[in-house]
């Protein structure tokens, strides 16, 4: 599990003093973690405003936003620090060639076996190519993970599950996550379908 701070107001700031490292938004030329004026990579990056969560912090978006916002807005993206959610790369979300079929906005849930911990989130990021096991602060915190963007996360022992066409492409509060990812699961079988999967 690698930690996803995309989306919080605190994510990304000017002088590299956010939550994550500069460096995970991109560069100048090719911002891909960061909003910018034109919406295209080599845009000029969005710094919020006195108005805003978080003055002289870039605004950092996610996949599944809240359309009643407007782009340049921080408050239009799911917040990492308060959402758990995890982040899924773009191969996994068409059915075709035996793929998953997950839909920006699908329950999950998430188990620590190494604790057995459990938490319910939501797909609400899209990933780099190739890489799976994203969280955010929100959900690492729950499981009991370090949750630092910086030098949080975990190298083994995280089982992502997630329930392809579960949601509506919109985000959710924490309510919602938590009853219908639970209510999923355990019509999925629960722990016990998951120590039937995954035999020690």
């Amino acid at each position: 599990m690698a930690i996803d701070a995309d989306g919080a107001a605190r994510a990304y700031h000017t002088e590299d003093k956010g939550l994550d490292s500069l460096s995970n938004a991109g560069q100048p030329g090719n911002w891909f973690g960061i909003v910018t004026d034109s919406s295209e990579p080599d845009g000029n990056p969005i710094i919020q405003g006195s108005d805003d969560p978080a003055p002289s912090f870039y605004v950092s978006p996610t996949s599944l936003q809240y359309d009643t916002q407007e782009p340049t807005s921080p408050l239009r993206y799911v917040d990492s620090t308060k959402i758990p959610y995890i982040a899924l790369p773009p191969e996994v979300m068409t059915e075709d060639r035996g793929r998953l079929g997950a839909e920006l906005g699908d329950f999950t849930v998430v188990i620590d076996r190494q604790s057995g911990q459990l938490a319910e989130a939501i797909f609400a990021d899209v990933g780099p190519r190739g890489k799976i096991g994203e969280a955010s602060i929100a959900l690492a915190d729950a499981l009991g993970v370090p949750s630092s963007p910086r030098q949080g996360g975990v190298d083994q022992g995280i089982i992502y599950v997630v329930f392809p066409g579960s949601g509506n492409n919109q985000p959710r509060d924490i309510d919602e996550i938590t009853v219908d990812a639970d209510s999923l699961f355990e019509s999925f079988g629960g722990m016990d379908q998951i120590d039937a999967c995954f035999l020690p």
